[in-house]
């Protein structure tokens, strides 16, 4: 699509927003309603595109993308009314009888920026939540998705007008293009970097962005923690779509009296989850590209490596690889991993683990296995993070009520 076709078709959701289409209630629930469908018509071949775009498993590709999508819609539907209804407010008594009320109002024209790791969900759980806000919207799925992407073209080009849901296609001109239209707000979630650049664009426009980026999210496991329990979850949460989850435990802090124990049951419980041979296993991902694949092998330290480091690079695929005496300097640590390799950090003082957090940069997530009271209370209340569970690892991401975003850096 063409700079000139982007600013027509951004001009004609402006054009259709004014008419007031968008606004009734009635109206919103029927556009879920109907997205709903289409979802659920497409949900073998929305599975079928993420296992060719990033080598994802059918029920990896519902559970973790389809079904939270219609979660997520099927949320909207039964409380857009509720959302939308006006709320009262006291009015001071010198004002009486005048009554106060807060009204929630749609942005308008929205653009949806969403990347290729969870390309389905961060696609239409975004857009289910503009249309029940009463928006127009534009969508730009990952040119690293190209299935999925394609896909979504054909699903929302089939369930909506142009005018009123769009999708554009591409790769870097066509997102420049999309950010010199002035948009009412810009949703875009992805790596820092190009969130600064977007941030830097809309302040162009002074539009409005919401930021959803990632950072090195810690897991910090305590010498009270169930470590069996604790290994388990992890290794879920960190395997889960090849590493390329943006709230994934990036790195473990554990105790070094736990430690050993701890690097055992992960050994273990990556062999029960994904066997002898995870690069054979058709449950097991891959690396989205070529890219990200070089990037991944150059910061696994063969010193340091303690299980897995195998890799094919025919396929993209590297196995779950866990590298262990890893410091905050080496560079596994400096950068947000993305991918299947889990560096273990050790620690005896927690004061000490809660000083150092509390001097980085704010993280989308943070996890602590411990059974301490204390340290949980300390954790929650001292320290800045998107979102995060104790004794589990993600979870709160399937929490429709929880909303999710980062802070600071991490959005």
């Amino acid at each position: 699509m063409t700079a000139q076709e982007i600013s027509a078709l951004a001009n004609a959701q402006r054009e259709y927003f004014r008419t007031g289409a968008t606004l009734p209630v009635a109206f919103r629930k029927k556009q879920l309603i109907r997205l709903y469908d289409t979802v659920k018509k497409y949900e073998k071949d929305i599975c079928d595109a993420l296992t060719a775009d990033l080598g994802k498993s059918r029920l990896e590709g519902f559970m973790c993308e389809a079904g939270l999508a219609l979660t997520e819609i099927s949320h909207m539907i039964k409380n857009v009314k509720k959302y939308a209804k006006r709320k009262r407010v006291k009015t001071p008594l010198a004002q009486f009888p005048a009554k106060s009320y807060t009204l929630r109002s749609p942005y308008g024209n929205t653009l949806i920026m969403s990347p290729w790791n969870y390309p389905f969900l961060l696609t239409v759980e975004p857009l289910a939540n503009a249309l029940a806000a009463g928006n127009t919207a534009i969508v730009k799925p990952s040119a690293y998705a190209p299935a999925t992407s394609a896909l979504l073209e054909r699903m929302l080009t089939e369930c909506f007008p142009t005018e009123y849901v769009a999708v554009v296609t591409g790769g870097r001109a066509e997102n420049a293009a999309l950010l010199d239209e002035k948009f009412d707000l810009v949703f875009f979630t992805g790596s820092g970097a190009v969130g600064k650049e977007v941030l830097r664009r809309c302040a162009e426009h002074l539009t409005p962005a919401v930021l959803e980026l990632g950072g090195k999210s810690p897991c910090i496991v305590d010498q009270s923690a169930d470590i069996p329990l604790s290994a388990r979850r992890i290794v879920f949460g960190k395997l889960l779509n090849c590493g390329q989850t943006c709230v994934a435990p990036d790195y473990i802090l554990c105790h070094s009296d736990v430690k050993e124990k701890l690097l055992t049951e992960i050994k273990k419980e990556i062999v029960r989850q994904y066997g002898d041979h995870p690069l054979e296993n058709p449950n097991y991902g891959r690396i989205v590209n070529e890219k990200h694949f070089d990037r991944l092998l150059g910061l696994i330290d063969p010193e340091k490596t303690v299980f897995g480091g195998e890799s094919d690079a025919n396929r993209c695929k590297i196995a779950p690889t866990v590298l262990d005496g890893v410091t905050r300097e080496d560079a596994v640590m400096g950068e947000e991993i993305f991918g299947p390799i889990l560096p273990i950090l050790t620690f005896d003082d927690f004061d000490a683990v809660v000083r150092d957090l509390k001097g980085r940069e704010k993280p989308l997530a943070l996890y602590l296995f411990t059974k301490d009271k204390k340290q949980i209370k300390r954790v929650t209340h001292e320290l800045s993070y998107g979102g995060g569970c104790i004794n589990d690892v993600i979870i709160h991401l399937a929490t429709c009520e929880m909303g999710f975003g980062g802070v600071g850096e991490s959005g």
